[in-house]
């Protein structure tokens, strides 16, 4: 028998394999001993960028979501490419999608997008003193950058404005950073 909650693969099929995505199929076995199938996606790991202006204003994309067949308030993020740090990957996604440079990247964590099924982590990024530069979306994505406070963000949040889960996690990162008790005596 094996430890409480591990799965062993017993076996392992590949039927897809994409540009982005491949899905595989595990035969595992149970704590039990039982035998059951396990579909996984797998998929890069990626970065995300709470962006924020010195107004205090976040820089967030509205673009559609073909998968839920609407449009999604999103802070910006993207796929590491190969060679390429998450830093980097996350400098190059903030100017591409936003048309913003930051003077200052400040690492927040990392985070399972969706374990259940997928094996895409997200490094999350805290972007400030920014400055404009040119836009340079990828050929297929339609883009709409806007601003809102980073005060309203529990709000939209809440209010269902912003659904998005791996915006919020990071959203979340950075309100929790603003507003961290004081250490000092």
């Amino acid at each position: 028998m094996n430890t409480i909650g591990e799965e062993p693969t017993v076996e392992s099929q590949r039927p897809f394999e994409g540009r982005l995505i491949n899905l595989r199929v595990d035969t595992v076995r149970l704590p039990d001993g039982r035998l059951t199938r396990r579909e996984i996606v797998e998929h890069s790991d990626c970065v995300c960028i709470v962006a924020l202006d010195a107004g205090g204003n976040v820089v967030l994309v509205r673009q559609y979501r073909k998968p839920i067949e609407t449009y999604l308030l999103e802070v910006p993020a993207g796929g590491i490419d190969p060679g390429e740090t998450p830093k980097s990957a996350a400098e190059r996604e903030l100017q591409e999608e936003t048309g913003f440079r930051a003077q200052k990247l400040h690492y927040l964590n990392y985070f399972w997008t969706t374990p259940g099924y997928c094996t895409e982590g997200m490094y999350a990024y805290l972007a400030t003193d920014l400055e404009i530069d040119s836009r340079d979306p990828d050929d297929d994505e339609t883009i709409e950058v806007v601003k809102v406070p980073l005060d309203s963000v529990p709000d939209m949040i809440v209010a269902g404005d912003i659904t998005d889960g791996k915006s919020i996690a990071a959203l979340m990162l950075v309100l929790s950073r603003n507003h961290q008790p004081s250490t000092s005596t």
